[in-house]
């Protein structure tokens, strides 16, 4: 097999139309841990991290560093631990935060994060779900601890989800819905507001008026449960109010340096922090849950149960398209989720 692999990367922070802010190289290829697979990316998409990471890196680097959170692929080889996959399996997964990204030929990850690919799906369409799909999944069913099993149940319950269009948001809707609960997002235009409504919202709120009164016009007092993807510290006063008597929050956000949760005892209401990269970071005694999360997010998507949330695709992968795909997401305008793919 080749010793070497082409990547794309950057050495510090520069604006995403400046060449040099993702470039093409050549590096060595990865070597398997125990528990690793060897994957050959065909597809990746771009996220939020991807821009807050680069924009991180005010240094220069001595070495490229490779990004990218969301891949589909083939498996290539196996660590010799590795038992829940073989050569040639088709796999889609978010990867660890401290590893060299999906923005590569080849890639290692450790299999107890990796989930079989969907069948029934384009390569573009599985590529963009994994890291929203983890996300949305650890937010409603771990943090705040929804029992989707429970349709009868959760319909008694409402949640906010702020940012509903989102990535992450466009995901959370409809595991949301599939819950049967009541489900509550925030937009701002109409073209949103009807994706919204595709994607398992009952209610929108449009977040340019009142989002307290829009709530209460829609019959709800307070919300048993808010999940927060955009600017927490903008909307806390909103999430403060609107959360029920021993309701639950849970944030994604990196915002809320001087949060203060003492509006919230009177209330008996939680609050957590969400973020998917936990797990592979400390290497919890959970790690396999995002393994087993996939399969079932890749069940749902092959029975139709839950939509991809891909909006647009770039093809191939190389430095020029990944800048075209960053640019949008850097764009705060973007719905659904770009891919870029070989």
């Amino acid at each position: 097999m080749v010793e070497k692999m082409k990547a794309i990367g950057y050495k510090k922070d520069l604006p995403i139309d400046n060449p040099e802010s993702l470039f093409e190289f050549e590096t060595k290829l990865p070597k398997l841990e125990p528990h690793d697979l060897l994957v050959k990316v065909e597809a990746t998409s771009v996220n939020p991290v991807d821009v807050f990471t680069r924009q991180g890196q005010k240094t220069e680097l001595k070495q490229p560093k490779i990004i990218g959170w969301d891949a589909y692929g083939i498996v290539i080889k196996t660590g010799e631990e590795a038992s829940i996959f073989k050569p040639g399996d088709k796999v889609f997964y978010a990867g660890s935060y401290k590893r060299p990204g999906t923005d590569s030929e080849f890639q290692a990850v450790d299999e107890r994060i990796v989930g079989h690919a969907p069948k029934n799906l384009s390569i573009p369409e599985i590529a963009a779900m994994p890291i929203t799909s983890l996300t949305s999944w650890e937010s409603l069913f771990e943090q705040i601890n929804i029992d989707p099993s429970k349709k009868l149940e959760n319909s008694n319950k409402a949640i906010l989800i702020i940012n509903g269009a989102g990535g992450v948001g466009s995901v959370a809707t409809q595991l949301a819905h599939l819950a049967g609960l009541k489900v509550l997002a925030t937009t701002g235009n109409e073209e949103t507001k009807q994706w919204e409504l595709n994607h398992g919202v009952d209610y929108v709120i449009d977040y340019h008026h009142d989002i307290e009164q829009q709530v209460h016009n829609a019959g709800f007092e307070y919300l048993d449960y808010i999940l927060e993807l955009t600017n927490l510290d903008e909307y806390w006063p909103v999430i403060v109010n609107l959360i029920a008597p021993l309701g639950k929050i849970v944030s994604t956000t990196g915002s809320g340096k001087d949060l203060d949760l003492q509006p919230l005892k009177r209330k008996m209401a939680t609050f957590a922090w969400e973020w998917m990269y936990t797990k592979s970071w400390y290497g919890t005694s959970n790690l396999i849950s995002q393994h087993r999360i996939l399969d079932q997010v890749s069940e749902l998507l092959d029975n139709g149960k839950l939509k991809s949330t891909l909006t647009k695709t770039l093809t191939p992968i190389n430095a020029e398209n990944l800048r075209k795909a960053t640019a949008l997401v850097e764009s705060h305008h973007m719905t659904g989720k770009v891919v870029v793919k070989n």
